[in-house]
């Protein structure tokens, strides 16, 4: 089968942890070992998140510019294609480790065609970078003129929000369809792509823009473009939890994509996941499932996290 997998920035640092290179590391050579089983019965396209990494790497730009002002920080394009060249380097070397000798293991830099005119540049709603203290969040903004919103039940911590607009296109597919026919895992649109424009209808040059593109809906795209079998989306988290945080909280295990449509869940958390996965269903009449990175197998047989079926 041809599988799309799209794991979790979280699943790479997750939450509290101390974003450091061996946290960085720990976790990727964990989510290797899944990956490379499934990897040596299924074509794998992988996508992943580069949320808490490209949010350490715009801080880290922002205080080298306030001691050196003649180098303005760099903008989130930019930043999402270094974020994208470090986690792919790290995935591609761990996962290829864990591969039989042989099997091909490729990371790309890929770029992602948004609409410069996307209502989402008006609404920032991805959350980038740490996790504060919502005690924290009126600072933050004042001093970074940052939009924050909440992160976690409860809403006792925030996080950076920046404009999420939806991908289009991606220019490579051909090469990724290409890839996948000969055999290779392949890792791709990590940080859901460099979001890039073209700025008329008429126009054949793209350009980069200041955004992060929501790489579960990234991976529906490629799903859908490249006819996977599957899509399958990595997370922190057993499945979708309805009633999340509450006393109630309880795992949803199976629902059709127009029944899971009508619940209400986070904007910047498993509200893309749930999208991406219904958008999937719906375009392909085929199976998606959501659920915690070491059950990965059970979420390929259909057995674990939430399943999400055709009607």
């Amino acid at each position: 089968m041809r599988l799309v997998i799209a794991l979790g920035g979280n699943a790479m640092l997750r939450r509290g942890q101390a974003a450091s290179f061996g946290n960085l590391q720990a976790n990727i050579q964990e989510a290797a070992v899944q990956l490379a089983r499934v990897a040596q019965q299924h074509q794998v396209l992988l996508t992943h998140g580069n949320g808490p990494q490209v949010g350490l790497m715009a801080l880290q730009a922002e205080a080298y510019a306030a001691l050196n002002p003649a180098v303005p920080a760099y903008p989130l394009d930019m930043l999402g294609a270094e974020s994208q060249g470090l986690l792919g380097y790290l995935l591609e070397q761990a996962v290829a480790n864990e591969l039989p000798a042989g099997h091909a293991v490729v990371s790309l830099i890929t770029r992602v065609e948004v609409d410069p005119q996307d209502p989402a540049f008006q609404h920032a709603s991805k959350p980038i970078g740490p996790v504060y203290p919502a005690s924290e969040a009126a600072a933050l903004a004042r001093a970074h003129g940052w939009t924050l919103g909440p992160d976690g039940p409860g809403g006792t911590s925030v996080r950076r929000l920046v404009p999420s607009p939806a991908p289009l296109r991606v220019p490579a597919l051909t090469a990724l369809g290409w890839l996948l026919d000969r055999g290779a895992f392949v890792i791709a649109a990590g940080g859901g792509g460099i979001p890039v424009v073209r700025r008329s209808k008429a126009a054949t040059a793209l350009e980069g823009i200041e955004a992060v593109i929501d790489k579960d809906h990234c991976a529906a795209l490629l799903a859908i473009a490249l006819q996977a079998d599957h899509l399958l989306i990595a997370t922190d988290v057993a499945g979708v939890l309805l009633d999340w945080g509450l006393p109630t909280e309880r795992l949803l295990k199976t629902a059709t994509a127009a029944e899971l449509s009508k619940q209400a869940f986070a904007e910047g958390s498993m509200g893309p996941k749930v999208a991406a996965a219904c958008a999937f269903v719906a375009a392909t009449g085929r199976r998606a499932a959501i659920g915690s990175l070491e059950a990965i197998e059970g979420l390929v047989a259909g057995t674990q996290g939430t399943q999400v079926l055709p009607a």
